[in-house]
């Protein structure tokens, strides 16, 4: 049975499950237009309408977790895009207390997605509505029992890797690590830690990457993040180039 960890209940977070929704991001945006505050979460068996960033379709199988987040943040719009990060590190947290053996083969590609062995098994949505103090949906799909095929970027699922991870035995651990990473975070006054966080755990760093923005595509060394939480790229000509989105492709 899914539950979240009893500590995350304690401090006023819930939880409602269903078989099948559209997207669970979509109900969470739903929830808070009807009222809804949060924190809640909203997890679902299938989702029939998934969708990644862009407007990509998320493949929805079952055995794989597909989990929303909604928050009602009093925290600047300008720091939502930093959320990717802090839900990343939740994740990256909740897998490695599972699974332990998984951490040295387990990295961060900028800025939404969790590698292991260099393929995506975990991607992050974050959308929200309203100004400063409106609702926030974190969305979270983790690939535990299968994945997609002939996707544009290499997938994999925890069960390949020989770890079997059930959506209820990961939803509790990362209840309490997200609590955990959105304290550090603090409406983004604690980002400089979370940014030191997420670079220890960031895939490429001083690797050479392509960046495929709306309009052009750019390759060079990523160097980090900058005080934001933007890609810092180097380019061939020595110019430094922040991104505030983009896809990133590992060239190395």
């Amino acid at each position: 049975m899914m539950m979240l960890d009893p500590r995350a209940t304690a401090v006023g977070v819930r939880f409602v499950a269903h078989e099948v929704l559209g997207s669970t991001n979509a109900e969470a945006l739903n929830l808070a237009r009807q009222g809804e505050r949060g924190p809640l979460w909203i997890v679902a068996e299938r989702q029939t309408a998934g969708r990644g960033r862009r407007g990509r379709a998320w493949v929805s199988q079952r055995g794989n977790l597909f989990a929303s987040l909604l928050l009602t943040l009093a925290a600047p719009p300008e720091h939502r895009p930093q959320l990717s990060l802090v839900a990343a590190l939740a994740v990256h947290d909740a897998v490695v207390e599972i699974a332990a053996g998984l951490k040295p083969r387990i990295a961060i590609k900028w800025p939404n997605d969790l590698l292991l062995e260099r393929a995506k098994f975990a991607g992050i949505l974050v959308e929200g509505e309203g100004g400063e103090d409106g609702a926030v949906a974190i969305g979270i799909g983790v690939n535990c029992a299968s994945h997609p095929a002939d996707t544009d970027y290499p997938a994999i699922d925890l069960a390949a890797a020989g770890v079997l991870v059930s959506p209820a035995m990961l939803m509790g651990p990362l209840s309490l690590k997200m609590i955990g990473r959105l304290a550090q975070w603090n409406s983004g006054e604690g980002f400089s830690t979370v940014r030191a966080d997420w670079m220890a755990r960031a895939a490429g760093i001083g690797e050479e990457i392509g960046v495929r923005l709306a309009d052009r595509e750019l390759s060079g060394l990523f160097e980090g993040l900058d005080e934001a939480g933007s890609l810092v790229l180097r380019l061939p000509d020595g110019h430094a180039e922040n991104i505030t989105a983009a896809d990133v492709v590992m060239l190395g």
